[in-house]
């Protein structure tokens, strides 16, 4: 990525051009490049589509982002996004998803502390009140494809979140009791240039003392997996010109009461 230099009082970054493997070279500054695989890949079609579920079709994509040769090194990365009410402030942060399933999307964290809990089951002094709705971006660059995910957040079972816990290595499960996350970590001072990481871990210290010997690790009551249940799912195909392809799938009551999905085409 170029960044074009910043004169006084003009912007720090001005139209970056980007340079990577899926980009073309811009032929002037300030002119982003064109997305390069369009021709081979050759858009997105609705007849392409499963009409019926976009879950399918998440599956189905991203069972091609795993491929050893797409050049997506961790497809099941994403953005995670909240709304903290009343005030509306948005946080958004990298997340895994970790399973997936006829219902939906499941991440795991901590919901005790975390600005996640927060945002979604509401302030423990009562300041705010809980919010949903959350949604998720996937951006698999080398493919050119994005999917954006809208729905509300639900815990799933602390039975499915043990079987998920006893996958980890113990580090990261005595981690996950360790961390107060997004607690404040206060310096102590009388150890020589800490600026709060001496807390972290003798909190580490603390756990890995309370579960000394044992093999099976319980999975705290505060930390576990959020299923994203969606109600909107879009898929998008870059194409040049930023003329690129997009379908949204959206959750809409059948006449029979059951759910059943629309699909639509969407303008760039």
């Amino acid at each position: 990525m170029s960044l074009h230099p910043a004169q006084e009082g003009a912007k720090l970054i001005f139209a970056p051009a980007g340079a990577s493997h899926t980009l073309e070279i811009p032929t002037g500054p300030g002119q982003a490049g064109q997305f390069l695989k369009t021709e081979h890949l050759g858009g997105l079609k609705r007849g392409e589509l499963n009409t019926e579920d976009p879950i399918a079709q998440f599956h189905a994509w991203f069972h091609e982002a795993s491929h050893p040769g797409s050049g997506v090194s961790h497809p099941e990365t994403c953005t995670f996004s909240t709304a903290q009410l009343p005030s509306g402030r948005v946080s958004a942060r990298i997340v895994y998803m970790k399973e997936l399933d006829a219902k939906g999307f499941v991440i795991y964290s901590n919901f005790g502390t975390s600005g996640k809990a927060r945002d979604l089951f509401g302030a423990a002094d009562g300041s705010s009140t809980g919010n949903p709705w959350a949604s998720l971006v996937f951006w698999w660059e080398s493919l050119e494809r994005q999917v954006r995910v809208e729905g509300r957040a639900e815990r799933i079972p602390a039975a499915e979140s043990q079987a998920y816990f006893d996958t980890r290595v113990r580090g990261s499960r005595i981690g996950a009791w360790s961390s107060r996350q997004s607690a404040v970590l206060q310096p102590d001072a009388g150890v020589k240039d800490d600026d709060g990481r001496a807390m972290l871990d003798s909190w580490v210290k603390e756990t890995e003392a309370k579960f000394d010997g044992a093999e099976h690790i319980p999975v705290p009551e505060f930390w576990g997996g959020l299923r994203i249940v969606p109600e909107r799912v879009e898929f998008w195909q870059g194409r040049h010109n930023r003329l690129h392809d997009r379908f949204v799938y959206d959750r809409a009551k059948g006449e029979n009461g059951g759910d059943k999905w629309t699909l639509e085409r969407l303008s760039p």
